[in-house]
C-alpha cells in the first residue's frame, strides 16, 4: 500500500457442505478461514490470473522475486486446503484462506516436538533466495549447531561448493531458485561431487519436480515451513547414514 491504508485479519470456523463442493472442488467438512483484506491499490483481472505463478511479481527486480504467493499457495494445498482472492483495482484486495479443522490438542504436539530436537557440528550450505528465510534458517542450524554457509541462488550455490566442498558435510537447498532452477543446481553439485548430500526443500509438495530429483539420488526432502525439530531430524537421517 504505497499510499497508505489499512489490513484487516479475520478468522472463523465454517462448514463447506456438498452444494459448495461442487463450485469450490474441495471436501466437504469443518474449515478454519482466514481473510487478511487490504485497502491498497488492488489488481486488474489480468494480474489475477497469474498471481500464483512462480517468479510473477509486479514489483520492481529489486523489490520481489514473485515466489512469495506461490509458496503460499503450495503450502495451503499440500495441508489440503485452499485460498481465493477477490480484488479490483483501486478497491483493494482480500485473500481467504481454507484449511481443515483439526479436533488434534496442541500441547501434545508441542511435548513431542521438543523432546525430539537433535544437534551436530557438521557445515552445512543453505540455498534460497528469499531473505527471510536465509536468515531464519541460518538462525535455526546455528542453534542446532552447525556451521553455515548461505547462497541466494543456484551459481552461488556452485561457486560455493566448488570452493568449499571438502568442508561442506550438507546442502539444503529451495527446489525454485533464480538463474539456476533446483534440478539443473543439483546436477551440476553432483558432477562436482558424485557423493554430495543434499536436502531439498519446498513450499510444494513432494510430488513432481521434487520427487524427480529425489528419484536422481537426493537424499531427502522438507517441506516449507519447517519447524527446528523437523529440521534437526531430517539432518541427522541423512548425515548419521555418512
Amino acid at each position: 500500500m504505497p499510499g497508505g491504508g489499512n489490513i484487516f485479519v479475520q478468522t472463523e470456523n465454517i462448514t463447506i457442505d456438498e452444494n459448495s463442493v461442487k463450485t469450490c472442488q474441495v471436501n466437504p467438512g469443518k474449515y478454519v478461514k482466514i481473510s487478511v483484506t487490504d485497502t491498497g491499490t488492488g489488481m486488474d483481472d489480468k494480474t489475477l490470473e497469474r498471481i500464483f505463478d512462480p517468479f510473477f511479481t509486479t514489483k520492481d527486480m529489486d523489490r520481489g522475486t514473485g515466489l512469495g504467493l506461490a509458496s503460499a499457495y503450495g503450502i495451503i494445498k499440500n495441508h489440503s486446503g485452499f485460498i481465493d482472492v477477490y480484488s479490483e483495482k483501486g478497491e483493494g484486495t482480500t485473500f481467504n484462506i481454507y484449511l481443515p479443522a483439526s479436533e488434534q490438542r496442541v500441547n501434545d504436539q508441542i511435548a513431542e516436538v521438543s523432546n525430539g530436537i537433535k544437534h551436530g557440528h557438521e557445515t552445512v550450505l543453505l540455498v534460497d533466495d528469499e531473505e527471510m528465510i536465509i536468515e531464519v534458517g541460518e538462525l535455526m542450524l546455528q542453534r542446532l549447531g552447525y556451521r553455515v554457509f548461505t547462497a541466494g541462488n543456484g551459481e552461488e550455490a556452485i561457486e560455493t561448493y566448488s570452493g568449499k566442498k571438502d568442508i561442506i558435510d550438507l546442502i539444503i537447498m529451495d527446489m525454485i531458485i533464480p538463474n539456476m532452477g533446483g534440478s539443473e543446481t543439483y546436477s551440476t553439485l553432483k558432477n562436482i561431487n558424485p557423493d554430495v548430500k543434499v536436502l531439498l526443500s519446498s513450499g510444494y509438495s513432494i510430488n513432481g519436480q521434487a520427487q524427480e530429483i529425489l528419484d536422481r539420488g537426493c537424499n531427502g526432502f522438507i517441506q516449507k515451513p519447517f519447524n527446528l525439530n523437523n529440521l534437526s531430524q531430517k539432518i541427522r537421517n541423512i548425515l548419521d547414514k555418512a
